[in-house]
C-alpha cells in the first residue's frame, strides 16, 4: 500500500489554482502550512498574510497560486478526497465478495488519510479534522451552483458514485443507493465532529464505533 501511494498525485481541477501548487517547493510548502494553520487556527481566522509569515515569503507569492483562501480550501478539499478514494480503490481492488468489498471500503473511509505518501509531507489527522470541521463550508454558499459546475467537487462527487455502486452490487433492487453513499460520507467527517463538539448527538466516539455503527446501518438496509 506504501509503495502504491509513494508516487501518488491527486488529479486536482487545474481552476482550483492559478499555479499548480505541486511545481514547486513553495508551492507545496504554501499547501503544507496551509493545512498547518487551518488545523490549528480554522479557516475563519486563517488568511494569506500570516501564511505569508508562516513561510517567510509574501502575501503576493502566495497569491500567484491561489486566487483567495476559499480556492484554497477546495483544493485541500479535493486532495483530502483524492487520497481518500486512491486508498478505497486499492483496499478493494481483489476482494469479489460484494458485501465485504463494500465494508471494507467503509472502513477505509474511516481511516486515516496516507498524506506522508504524496508531495505534501503532513500529518494525515490533521488533514482529516480539517475536513471535519471545514469542508460543508467549502460548499455551502450562494456560488455553489456555480462551482459544481466548474467541476470544483469532481473528485469527491466520484467516490460518492463509486461508493454508490459498491452499495447497488449488494442490492440491484434497493433504490436509494445514491442517498446511502453520500450519507456515509457525510457521516466519515459529520460524525466526528459531533463526537468532539457534541459529545450526546452520537454513539460513535471513536473510529470503531463509528464502523460499526454503518456496518449494522447497512447490513440491515441492504439484506433485510
Amino acid at each position: 500500500m506504501h509503495n502504491l501511494l509513494s508516487n501518488l498525485r491527486v488529479d486536482i481541477n487545474s481552476n482550483l489554482y492559478l499555479k499548480d501548487p505541486e511545481s514547486s517547493s513553495l508551492g507545496i510548502n504554501i499547501v503544507k502550512s496551509s493545512i498547518d494553520l487551518i488545523d490549528l487556527h480554522g479557516i475563519e481566522e486563517f488568511n494569506f498574510k500570516k501564511l505569508a509569515k508562516e513561510i517567510g515569503s509574501t502575501e503576493s507569492s502566495i497569491y500567484r497560486y491561489f486566487e483567495n483562501k476559499h480556492r484554497l480550501l477546495l483544493y485541500i478539499s479535493s486532495l483530502y478526497w483524492g487520497i481518500m478514494e486512491f486508498q478505497v480503490v486499492v483496499q478493494t481492488s481483489n476482494m469479489f465478495d460484494d458485501m465485504e468489498k463494500l465494508l471494507k471500503a467503509l472502513e477505509t473511509l474511516f481511516s486515516t488519510p496516507q498524506t506522508k505518501c504524496t508531495s505534501f509531507q503532513v500529518e494525515g489527522q490533521k488533514l482529516r479534522h480539517i475536513l471535519n470541521s471545514e469542508f460543508v463550508k467549502a460548499y455551502h454558499h450562494k456560488l455553489v451552483d456555480e462551482e459544481n459546475e466548474a467541476g470544483y467537487f469532481s473528485i469527491y462527487k466520484r467516490l460518492s458514485s463509486r461508493l454508490s455502486g459498491m452499495i447497488a452490487a449488494v442490492n440491484t433492487n434497493y433504490r436509494y443507493s445514491n442517498s446511502l453513499s453520500s450519507l456515509i460520507i457525510e457521516g466519515s467527517l459529520n460524525q466526528f465532529f459531533l463526537s468532539e463538539h457534541f459529545h450526546n448527538l452520537t454513539d460513535c466516539h471513536s473510529k470503531d464505533n463509528l464502523y460499526l455503527f454503518y456496518k449494522d446501518l447497512l447490513t440491515k438496509t441492504l439484506t433485510s
